[in-house]
């Protein structure tokens, strides 16, 4: 192949994903406060269902928030003791800074102190943020028991690169703020952490992105593991990628409108089995 070739090549595929990023659907927006909220609870609720699917459940422990539109210091919660399968809009409870649970919450008004005590921390030191979501899914927490960080051994692990945390330290159950909030200064501008001897945490801009990057870094943790014990079976080491080629690999699969694309999947493969969509009152773009 001569070097004309491969700048020809070159030149198709960053036209090629020029076209895709500029055809890509976007997430929806909405001139009505309202109609936000009613589809960001149903969206949070299908998440939940989706991590139920998962089987990211770990008896009480496990939740997902997301910021309220029309009270922005405000966030939306799963309540404690119902099962992420069974989670549905109505369910969940909305909840202020102060950890006061509101009227519009639905009728089970059980607080996971836990929940409030990281999530309000994070959404507070991070307005980018639209929704967090933490469980003891069981490679993630496998993996947190190491102590150790990520190793660059497969295509998908890149979406992390240089953009998760390792928090070292383990308080037991979160339950004072003062864990809360260093759980929020490791995590930083990052959109995941990886929490020692504890599980999972991802914070990012949409739902969807959230629920695929944490399923990524579920499956992370798996792929490492499994690397690790094969290799080790071998007597031989991994093969780590470059941090260049990790870089670069990183900046498109890891982005965040990369991360919402591929959560949307998730959520329509959950819509084609329940059957059940958002109506929007008017759909975006009509």
């Amino acid at each position: 192949m001569t070097d004309v070739d491969i700048q020809s090549q070159s030149t198709v595929g960053s036209r090629i994903l020029h076209e895709m990023r500029a055809s890509l659907p976007k997430p929806p927006t909405f001139d009505d406060k309202m109609e936000e909220r009613a589809y960001l609870k149903f969206r949070l609720a299908q998440a939940l269902r989706i991590f139920g699917k998962r089987g990211f459940d770990e008896g009480l422990a496990g939740h997902i928030t997301v910021r309220d539109p029309i009270s922005p210091n405000c966030f939306w919660v799963n309540p404690l003791g119902l099962h992420f399968k069974l989670i549905q809009p109505s369910d969940l409870l909305l909840v202020d800074s102060t950890g006061t649970i509101l009227p519009e919450s639905g009728p089970y008004k059980v607080l996971n102190v836990a929940a409030f005590m990281i999530h309000s921390r994070i959404h507070e030191a991070r307005p980018d943020v639209m929704c967090a979501a933490h469980s003891h899914s069981f490679y993630g927490k496998v993996f947190a028991a190491l102590g150790v960080g990520l190793d660059m051994v497969s295509l998908d692990a890149c979406a992390f690169y240089d953009d998760y945390a390792l928090y070292t330290q383990f308080g037991g159950v979160v339950q004072d703020e003062e864990e809360g909030k260093a759980i929020a200064k490791a995590l930083g501008s990052n959109k995941a952490a990886i929490l020692q001897n504890h599980g999972l945490l991802v914070a990012t801009n949409t739902i969807e992105a959230s629920v695929h990057f944490y399923i990524a870094l579920e499956k992370a943790c798996q792929v490492q593991l499994m690397a690790d014990a094969a290799a080790a079976a071998r007597k031989v080491p991994t093969v780590k990628i470059p941090d260049a080629q990790a870089a670069s690999t990183g900046k498109i699969v890891g982005s965040l409108s990369i991360g919402w694309l591929a959560g949307g999947m998730e959520f329509g493969a959950l819509e084609g089995e329940e059957g059940v969509r958002f109506e929007f009152e008017c759909r975006p773009g009509q």
